[in-house]
């Protein structure tokens, strides 16, 4: 029997897998990140390993016009150059390579994996990972508690073998039920996602509407 693997080994198969799948379908490519191609995605995903100085632009909208910046000369340059920064991870001095921030890469790469597989038709969830799908769940408890924060009915999310998450305490509580992988791709924000729901119509559709995105 082999030994689990860490979360760090998790973070690099998930980063080699979005590396190999970038490569495949190229720089100008759709995703899942609104109106970025593909190319943008990998840009967006080097400065967050290597340019700390435009991290905070990512969630202080003042800061954003650095952020962008920098990103608009992160694409600039050769995109397979790029795919082999993301490849060899983050370089030892970043803030990202800190062994404890290991879990949230895996949630990074394994999101914005998914948000190149799912942005063209034909797609399908990629098989059960014990590891990865346990590392995801663990993330879920905080993402959740982050991205259903205003929502006005309660919010619980469940995997198929009954664990659960309470995302948000509140009235009609609406069940959002999924394998780990799929339920933090809906919390995230993406609508292509398998899941299904539990409760009132009405508010099914408020859990849907809601403004996920962190």
């Amino acid at each position: 029997m082999s030994a689990p693997r860490s979360a760090g080994a998790v973070a690099a198969v998930e980063r080699n897998a979005l590396a190999d799948t970038l490569l495949e379908r190229g720089p100008d490519e759709p995703t899942l990140c609104g109106d970025w191609t593909t190319n943008d995605l990998l840009a967006h995903l080097v400065i967050r390993e290597r340019r700390p100085d435009a991290a905070p632009g990512i969630l202080i909208p003042p800061l954003a016009f650095w952020t962008q910046r920098v990103q608009a000369r992160a694409a600039e340059r050769d995109f397979g150059a790029n795919v082999a920064l993301i490849r060899s991870g983050p370089p030892s001095w970043s803030p990202i390579a800190l062994p404890f921030l290991a879990g949230v890469d895996v949630q990074e790469y394994f999101i914005h994996h998914e948000d190149v597989r799912r942005a063209v038709e034909g797609w399908a969830p990629r098989p059960a990972e014990p590891t990865r799908d346990g590392i995801l769940w663990s993330a879920l408890a905080m993402l959740g508690r982050l991205a259903y924060r205003s929502s006005p009915v309660g919010v619980t999310l469940r995997a198929p073998d009954g664990r659960e998450h309470v995302a948000r305490s509140g009235p009609r509580p609406v069940t959002v039920v999924g394998e780990p992988g799929e339920l933090v791709l809906f919390t995230a924000g993406r609508e292509q996602a398998v899941v299904s729901f539990e409760g009132e119509p009405a508010d099914v559709a408020t859990v849907k509407g809601l403004d996920r995105g962190l």
